[in-house]
């Protein structure tokens, strides 16, 4: 099979990947960005109804406005407004075309196995976020259809009984939305109450529905076993079973670090597993290997955000021009 020969890969096509795109495009470095998914898959699998916490003019990039009708845009906003700016700058996007291996070569390019094709690079970009593998809970039955660690809409779970697990904002969403379609909601959270991060305008709402008993919420508690009509919870006070239809598994996601390993980024061995780079250039511990966007943060997903990671492009380039200078 032919090599495709680029300057620049970047691997994941979400908010970041494109700024990357963006800031090759100005500088005129030759690159492709490669998307296992649709275009911002991430944002694509958010749940229907999401609100972002940031406004709209903090997610804008390339000099494309970001309009939208609130002041805090919606998911369907987001998914358009990422479509004008890579039409925009009419970015070289493949979606659909997951990588599979990567290798460092002897003479410091890159070779980049795809679902599609073979490419050689002289610098990769991993821009692959973290919304594509879920924190496992680790439990017997939490391979049962019944269960899910992501939520979409609240019409599947009309009149069923939902258990829902954690206490961030996916949790309060899927159990604010569930529980106002007619779902019997009971939340599991892991700690004594909703966590702090949640969206301020939303946290107030589900904190309300806990004290009345709209929605039952079992504090410092945690999942058992999943059994085909009911749940075992271990609680403070004991053993509990929750009769169950549903599992909503909302414990979060982590890095694909699967692709930092076959390069040899190291990550640190405390439990936040952050992968090492510099923080003025995002260049890892392999030379040519940058770290753009939340991937940065390893298991502290709540570090980096599209508002405070856009920069992470500019960065990059700036650093590939230097070497691309210095070498000829």
């Amino acid at each position: 099979m032919e090599k495709t020969c680029v300057e620049v890969l970047i691997i994941g096509g979400g908010p970041i990947g494109l700024a990357c795109g963006i800031a090759c495009e100005e500088h005129q470095l030759d690159y492709l960005i490669l998307e296992k998914g649709v275009l911002t898959n991430s944002l694509f699998h958010y749940p229907l109804n999401m609100t972002f916490f940031s406004t709209s003019e903090k997610l804008e990039m390339g000099g494309v406005p970001f309009m939208s009708v609130s002041h805090k845009p919606t998911r369907t906003e987001a998914l358009e407004y990422y479509r004008r700016v890579t039409e925009k700058w009419r970015l070289r996007v493949r979606c659909y075309e997951e990588v599979l291996r990567l290798r460092r070569n002897e003479n410091g390019t890159f070779t980049v196995t795809s679902s599609k094709g073979v490419y050689e690079a002289q610098n990769l970009i991993l821009a692959t976020g973290f919304y594509d593998l879920p924190n496992l809970m680790g439990v017997p039955g939490e391979d049962l259809p019944k269960v899910t660690h992501y939520y979409k809409e609240p019409w599947p779970y009309i009149g069923q009984r939902v258990l829902v697990v954690g206490a961030g904002n996916s949790a309060v969403d899927a159990a604010l939305e569930t529980y106002r379609k007619g779902a019997q909601v009971t939340m599991v959270l892991p700690g004594e109450g909703i966590d702090e991060n949640v969206k301020y305008w939303v946290k107030p709402d589900i904190e309300n529905r806990i004290k009345e008993g709209s929605i039952r919420a079992y504090t410092q508690s945690r999942v058992q076993e999943i059994l085909a009509e009911e749940v075992l919870l271990h609680t403070p006070e004991g053993e509990v079973r929750v009769p169950n239809d549903f599992v909503l598994a909302m414990t979060g996601y982590r890095p694909n670090f699967a692709l930092l390993d076959q390069l040899g980024v190291e990550l640190s061995l405390d439990e936040k597993r952050q992968p090492c780079f510099d923080p003025d250039n995002q260049e890892s511990n392999v030379p040519g290997v940058y770290l753009a966007g939340v991937v940065c943060g390893g298991l502290v997903t709540r570090t980096y955000f599209i508002e405070n990671s856009i920069v992470h492009a500019s960065q990059i380039v700036q650093h590939i021009l230097q070497k691309k200078g210095a070498a000829s």
